[in-house]
C-alpha cells in the first residue's frame, strides 16, 4: 500500500487507463484513480480464481470465452477478464443449451425470434431463432429426437409443446442449428424451415413464445435484431453491417454490385490499418512529450517528427481518394438526378414516356401543359435514375403567373441536377411553292439553362426530337446543317452526346436505343473509381464507403490538415503537444467508421439509423 501510494499521478494515470470503466454517468479524476485501479486489480485476482475454481471444481462443463456486449451499470472490467459461456458436455437436449453472462439493453441472456422470411402465403418460410435457448426451443417442438448436427439440414415433425395428444405443428420441416461462436450472430442460432402457410407459421411462432421462462427468457426479435447481436460478438463490422443495408434496398444492378463490392472490400481492415498508424504516429509524439528531457532514444526527436509527418503526408492523398470516391458511389446508392429541359411542347414528356416504357405523364398537344416538375424512378442499364421532367422553358411576357413559376422550378431542377437533356424539336415551315422546310429552333432561354450547366461542369446530351420530319434511314445520325446549328453553341459538346429521336411511334429508327447507350456510359463515367494515378477503374473498393462514412473521413483530413499546421508551427516551433492531440482526433474519426477502438463512441445511434432499412428477422 505504501509503494502504490508513492506512484507519481502521470503513472497512476496511465497504469488506471488500463482498466475499462464500465458506468453509466460515474467519471474518474486524479484524486481516486488509485482506488478505480486498486480495485480493478482486486476483481481482476477474483476473477482468475474463478477461473481456476471452475476448471478444477467442475470438470465436466466446457468452457467457452465469450466478448463483453453493451453493459450498462457500475462495472469495471479488467481487460484480462474474460466471460464465459458455458455448455453441458452431457445430458439431453433440454440440457445443452449455452448461457452468456453479459448485458445487452437491460437484458441477460435474451433469446429472441422472428420469421426471417416475408410474411404471407409462400412455399417455405424460415423462423430464426438466437440465444441461449435455442436447444431448449428444440427439445420443446421435437421431444425425444436428438438434436441435428451442426449446420446440417434435418427433416424433423414439429410437435405443439407440452401437447397431451402431441398435436403436429409440421409433419416435414427442415431444421438447423448452428452453435455458437461459429453462426451468423455469434451466439446459437436455431433455424426452422417450415411450410409456408399461413396458420403454420403462427402455430410456430406462438409455440416458441410460450417456452419463455424468469431463467431463458424468449421474446420476439426487433428490425435488425439479428444483425446488432452479429455486430456486438465481433462477427460483423460497422461497414459490414451498412453495406448488408444497402443489399436489402438495392433495386437496380449497379446498386447490388456496389452493395456487394462494399461487403468483400475489407474496407473496415484498411480503415483499421490508418487508425493504428495514427495511432503508432500519436504515440511517438507523446513519447517526446513525456520522455525527451529523461531519457535517450535511437532516433533524435526531431527526426521522429519527421517520421510521424511523412507518414500522415502520405496517409491523406489515400483517405482524399475514400473521400472522392465515395461521392461516386452515392450517386449510385441514391440515384443520379437526370433533368430534361427544353421549350413547351418540344416532346420532353413524350421522352420521358418512352423512357420509362409507360404513361407516366400527360402528353398533349397542347403548350404549357406540364407546370410543375414531375419526378420518376427508373432503371437505366442498371442505374437508378431519378428523372424530372419540367415545364416548357420560353419567353417570360409570354408565360402566365403559373407558368413563370413552373419555369422558375424548371431552371433549379437543372441546376440542382447531375445530368441535363436539353430536348430541342425539329419544326416546319411552308416555302412559297407550297412544299414545307424542316429547321431546329433553339430558344435563347434553353441555351442559358445549359451554359450554366457547363460552366457547372455537367454532363450535357441534346436529344433533337420529330426526326420522322427528316425522313432519315435507320441509322443515319443527324444532318450536317442541323449539328452545325448546335455545335457554335457548345464547343466543348462531342458529337456523341447529341442525338435524333421520334418520341411519336416506336421503331428501330427511332433513336431511343442509342440515346439510352450513349446515357448509360455516360452514368459509368460518373461513377468509375478513380484510382492513385488519376484513371478511372470500375468498382474498386473506395466506392463502398457510405455517406456517413465519407463524412468522417473528411473530418479526419481536417485533423490531419490541423496536425500539419501546428507541428509545422509558428516561426518553426512546433506544438507538439496539440499536434499529438490532433492525430489522437482523427484517429478517433476512423474508430467511428468500424465502430471499434478508441474513439468509436457510442454507436447505439449509429446502428439505430442503419437498422431502419432492416426488416424484423435479419
Amino acid at each position: 500500500m505504501q509503494q502504490l501510494s508513492t506512484i507519481t499521478s502521470k503513472t497512476l494515470r496511465r497504469s488506471s487507463s488500463n482498466i475499462i470503466l464500465r458506468a453509466g454517468g460515474a467519471s474518474a479524476n486524479n484524486n481516486n484513480n488509485y482506488s478505480y485501479t486498486h480495485s480493478g486489480q482486486i476483481w481482476w485476482w477474483a476473477q482468475q480464481w474463478w477461473w481456476w475454481w471452475w476448471r478444477v471444481r467442475a470438470p465436466t462443463t466446457a468452457t467457452y470465452p465469450r466478448g463483453l456486449s453493451t453493459s450498462r451499470g457500475h462495472h469495471l472490467i479488467h481487460p484480462k477478464q474474460q466471460l464465459l459461456q458455458t455448455r453441458a458436455k452431457g445430458g439431453g437436449a433440454r440440457g445443452m443449451y449455452s448461457y452468456t453472462h453479459g448485458f445487452e439493453k437491460g437484458e441477460i441472456g435474451n433469446t429472441i425470434y422472428a420469421l426471417a422470411t416475408p410474411s404471407g402465403r409462400a412455399a417455405i418460410a424460415v423462423v430464426r431463432v438466437s440465444g441461449p435457448a435455442c436447444l431448449n426451443v428444440y427439445s420443446s417442438l421435437c421431444p425425444s429426437r436428438p438434436p441435428p448436427a451442426p449446420r446440417k439440414a434435418t427433416l424433423r415433425t414439429l410437435y405443439r409443446p407440452n401437447s397431451p395428444r402431441e398435436e403436429v405443428l409440421d409433419p416435414g420441416a427442415l431444421v438447423l442449428f448452428f452453435p455458437a461462436p461459429n453462426s451468423h450472430t455469434g451466439e446459437d442460432v436455431l433455424e426452422l424451415h417450415l411450410h409456408g402457410g399461413p396458420a403454420i407459421i403462427r402455430a410456430v411462432l406462438f409455440s416458441i413464445s410460450t417456452l419463455s421462462t424468469s431463467q431463458l427468457p424468449i421474446r420476439p426479435a426487433g428490425p435488425g435484431e439479428f444483425t446488432r447481436r452479429a455486430f456486438t460478438n465481433s462477427r460483423l463490422s460497422l461497414p459490414q453491417i451498412e453495406a448488408l443495408g444497402d443489399t436489402l434496398s438495392a433495386e437496380t444492378e449497379q446498386q447490388r454490385k456496389l452493395s456487394v463490392q462494399a461487403a468483400i472490400s475489407g474496407l473496415s481492415r484498411k480503415y483499421e490499418r490508418w487508425r493504428k498508424s495514427l495511432l503508432s504516429a500519436r504515440g511517438e509524439l507523446e513519447a517526446i512529450i513525456d520522455f525527451s528531457e529523461d531519457q535517450q532514444f535511437d532516433t533524435a526527436p526531431a527526426e521522429m517528427c519527421s517520421n510521424v509527418v511523412s507518414l500522415v503526408q502520405e496517409l491523406k492523398p489515400m483517405i482524399q481518394l475514400h473521400v472522392d470516391n465515395a461521392v461516386r458511389g452515392e450517386l449510385l446508392r441514391s440515384g443520379i438526378s437526370l433533368a430534361l429541359v427544353g421549350a413547351p411542347n418540344a416532346g420532353k414528356s413524350s421522352l420521358l414516356n418512352r423512357v420509362a416504357g409507360r404513361e407516366a405523364v400527360i402528353v398533349s398537344g397542347e403548350a404549357g401543359t406540364t407546370r410543375d416538375v414531375v419526378d420518376l424512378s427508373i432503371d437505366i442499364g442498371g442505374y437508378m435514375v431519378l428523372l424530372a421532367d419540367t415545364a416548357g422553358l420560353r419567353k417570360a411576357k409570354l408565360a402566365g403567373e403559373i407558368e413563370k413559376e413552373g419555369m422558375r422550378r424548371a431552371r433549379r431542377r437543372a441546376q440542382d441536377s447531375h445530368v441535363i437533356i436539353a430536348v430541342l424539336s425539329i419544326e416546319t415551315k411552308d416555302e412559297n411553292g407550297g412544299s414545307s422546310t424542316p429547321y431546329l429552333p433553339i430558344p435563347n432561354e434553353v441555351l442559358e439553362v445549359l451554359r450554366e450547366a457547363q460552366g457547372q461542369y455537367k454532363q450535357v446530351l441534346v436529344a433533337v426530337n420529330k426526326t420522322d420530319l427528316l425522313g432519315l434511314p435507320p441509322g443515319q445520325t443527324l444532318p450536317e446543317n442541323f449539328l452545325n446549328q448546335i455545335t457554335p453553341h457548345f464547343p466543348t459538346l462531342p458529337h456523341t452526346h447529341i442525338h435524333g429521336i421520334t418520341c411519336t411511334h416506336p421503331s428501330p429508327s427511332d433513336g431511343i436505343r442509342p440515346f439510352l447507350a450513349t446515357l448509360t456510359r455516360i452514368f459509368a463515367q460518373m461513377t468509375a473509381v478513380v484510382t492513385d494515378n488519376g484513371s478511372p477503374s470500375l468498382l474498386g473498393d473506395a466506392i463502398g464507403a457510405t455517406d456517413r462514412q465519407r463524412r468522417l473521413l473528411e473530418e479526419c483530413i481536417s485533423y490531419l490538415d490541423a496536425f500539419l499546421d501546428r507541428i509545422a508551427g509558428e516561426d518553426g516551433e512546433a506544438d507538439v503537444v496539440i499536434a499529438a492531440e490532433e492525430l489522437r482526433f482523427a484517429a478517433g474519426c476512423l474508430a467511428q467508421i468500424t465502430g471499434r477502438g478508441e474513439g468509436s463512441g457510442d454507436v447505439e445511434e449509429v446502428l439505430g439509423v442503419v437498422f431502419e432499412k432492416f426488416c424484423v428477422g435479419k
